[in-house]
């Protein structure tokens, strides 16, 4: 529902899910793409986010 969702009102995800669609790909393909594209997304935010790990000396 996040890639759905995303493919209708996301600035950086609308044009390339519409880009995928254009180029003639199936429409789950392009949602499927923009899913991956926003689990690396999360990913990245989550990881800069994230304390150091503590060191265990």
């Amino acid at each position: 529902m996040a890639a759905f969702s995303a493919t209708h009102h996301n600035p950086t995800l609308q044009p390339f899910f519409q880009r995928l669609r254009t180029k003639g790909k199936p429409y789950r393909v392009a949602l499927t793409a923009v899913m991956r594209k926003l689990l690396i997304l999360a990913n990245a935010t989550l990881k800069q986010l994230a304390p150091p790990p503590a060191e265990n000396n």
